[in-house]
């Protein structure tokens, strides 16, 4: 099914450029410590995990799968999936799982990345695999 929702443009700042840079060209990015090998999500410059600020950009694959969900059935826009998924490369990431039949959705099923458009840079969702 698809959809036809209207999705707000992100608020960006000079910390987030890269992500929503990458994000118009279909790239979903994550961080990664130099110092410890950690991935993280949400990007930011200094490590979750060790407090280093070596910090660089990697391009996650878009394959993930559902950590769990919740089911939003009563909102003004209509029901919609809300979700963390589980990155190949390790990170969770908060999201709408989006263009499905939400009453089929599963913890554990995989999912893939997919864009939605704004008025600025394009918003990552997932859809089922």
């Amino acid at each position: 099914m698809s959809e036809t929702k209207k999705y707000p443009a992100p608020v960006t700042n000079p910390e987030t450029k890269p992500f929503w840079d990458a994000a118009a060209q279909g790239k979903l990015m994550i961080k990664r410590c130099t110092a410890c090998g950690e991935p993280h999500y949400f990007p930011r410059s200094i490590c979750p995990f060790c407090f280093s600020d070596q910090t660089v950009w990697e391009e996650a694959s878009g394959e993930a799968t559902i950590y769990t969900y919740s089911l939003m059935r009563k909102s003004p826009t209509g029901p919609y999936a809300i979700a963390y998924v589980t990155l190949k490369e390790g990170p969770s990431i908060q999201t709408n799982i989006v263009d499905c039949d939400i009453d089929k959705l599963k913890i554990g099923q995989k999912v893939k990345l997919v864009f939605k458009p704004t008025d600025g840079a394009p918003l990552p969702f997932f859809t089922v695999a």
